[in-house]
């Protein structure tokens, strides 16, 4: 069973900045669906950002021109790079991939303070 690792969540001021990775215990290279989702305290999960069949990623609107994601082929990598955070982007961040079923990280806290 492949196994999601995330990390590089915690505590920012709002305007700041973070950087979260995924890291997958098997090669990613061969796999064309993996993403980023959050869920915040009493809302339901939210799809930041994703890859889908090797075209440009798509971002949520709330996020556009503010996050990034991006693939690690050889480190088996997805990661998110996430600026000028706002206090709404408080949420616990899981990454995905889909190899043959969707398989989940544990989530990252990201804590955005005003």
């Amino acid at each position: 069973q492949v196994q999601l690792v995330e990390s590089g969540g915690g505590l920012v001021q709002a305007g700041g900045s973070l950087r979260l990775s995924c890291a997958a215990s098997r090669s990613i290279a061969s796999l064309n669906s993996m993403g980023w989702y959050r869920q915040a305290p009493g809302k339901q999960r939210e799809l930041v950002a994703r890859f889908v069949d090797f075209f440009a990623p798509d971002y949520v609107d709330s996020v556009k021109g503010r996050f990034t994601i991006s693939r690690d082929s050889a480190k088996n990598t997805v990661s998110l790079q996430m600026t000028k955070l706002k206090p709404e982007d408080t949420a616990v961040y899981y990454c995905y991939i889909d190899d043959r079923i969707r398989l989940w990280g544990r989530g990252t806290q990201v804590t955005v303070s005003s």
